[in-house]
């Protein structure tokens, strides 16, 4: 193919492959990454969660017959998303602190563990079950109020429970409309099953009538100034 110049040439320079190439257009200038902060998101309970520096924390009484000083169980919890509709708190740590040192090293063995499981969280309610199921082969306890527990260590599986169900993560303790409407007809059962039938229960004779010594019934009363069998008409006035 002839090309014509009509112009005169002053310089010169070879093309490559490459210029020859239809120019590409420029990629766009790599934005530096944005940084991402814990701001406006959901904080979870996981193992890497930092303690810190104040929880708050709540202090359990335990006062078991077989053994004569008492045990103060301590259950200290975090707040997750403080300030938010997503706050939340959650147990971090427990520690158990008794007088009678028989029990030191399972004590400190269990706290351990059980606040590594606290720690590491997810659904920590199943801890509740394990240890509410241990079982004293010596024999458990009943409680004030006619609660038996089989071990030591179920009455603090009851203690988790109570702790975890006052900040939220178990429901509350109650009977639904079924259950408590079979509970209060069996209560009113037993009372009717139960209640004394004497000769006192029955009777058509007015309330706080006396026994009569002649018919055995309780039917005497003040008559005219005079105590009267309302049933066989026995008077003290002839």
């Amino acid at each position: 193919m002839t090309t014509r110049i009509d112009r005169r040439i002053v310089g010169y320079r070879v093309e490559t492959g490459e210029e020859a190439a239809p120019a590409r257009p420029a990629k766009p200038e790599a934005r530096p990454a944005r940084r991402v902060t814990t701001e406006g998101k959901v904080v979870r309970m996981h193992e890497k969660l930092e303690r810190p520096e104040m929880l708050l924390g709540s202090t359990y009484k335990v006062k078991t017959p077989v053994s004569d000083h008492a045990m103060y169980v301590t259950i200290n919890d975090i707040v997750l998303n403080q300030g938010t509709e997503h706050e939340q708190r959650r147990p971090f740590e427990i520690f158990i602190n008794s007088k009678n040192l028989d029990h030191y090293q399972w004590i400190v063995a269990l706290t351990r563990i059980m606040s590594a499981v606290f720690r590491k969280g997810g659904d920590v309610t199943f801890i509740v079950d394990e240890l509410k199921a241990v079982f004293d082969p010596r024999g458990g306890y009943w409680q004030p109020g006619g609660k038996f527990m089989p071990s030591i260590i179920a009455e603090l599986g009851h203690i988790v429970e109570k702790h975890l169900r006052y900040i939220g993560l178990l429901p509350p303790e109650q009977l639904d409309e079924h259950q408590q409407k079979l509970i209060e007809m069996k209560r009113q059962e037993y009372e009717l099953h139960a209640r004394q039938q004497d000769a006192f229960a029955r009777s058509e004779f007015p309330e706080g009538a006396q026994l009569c010594q002649r018919c055995s019934t309780a039917a005497v009363v003040m008559m005219d100034g005079c105590m009267t069998c309302l049933n066989c008409g026995e008077s003290k006035c002839g």
